[in-house]
């Protein structure tokens, strides 16, 4: 299989489908450690668009600040997101996935859909 990232600059956009919360602390401190996470840090080198669709039970809590931090990078551009269930877990936060299309195209544009939260 070749390799799609890095200096050949052979990809416009890329998703991390679904997102983890360890997934994104890795992202905002520069943790390379997965396959993920270094293919994010080469297409990123590139000064491509990378589509985050968050799904992760901290993200109310302890990834907030996470989320919010890569929300204010270059780059970063997620998939609009709602509680995936306000009562028995109410920190979680989940992607739509009837979004992550249109997400794609805006990304494209180096766009942000909104609203981000529904």
């Amino acid at each position: 299989m070749p390799n799609l990232f890095g200096p050949k600059k052979m990809t416009d956009i890329m998703i991390i489908a679904p997102c983890t919360g360890n997934t994104i602390a890795k992202l905002v401190n520069g943790i390379t450690d997965t396959p993920v996470t270094m293919a994010a840090k080469s297409h990123l080198r590139n000064n491509n668009a990378l589509v985050i669709a968050v799904s992760t039970n901290d993200a109310l809590s302890g990834n907030a600040s996470n989320i919010g931090t890569l929300l204010n990078r270059n780059n970063y551009f997620f998939v609009p997101l709602r509680q995936d269930n306000p009562i028995t877990k109410p920190r979680s936060l989940v992607f739509d996935p009837e979004y992550l299309v249109k997400t794609l195209e805006y990304a494209l544009e180096k766009e942000q859909i909104q609203p981000i939260l529904l």
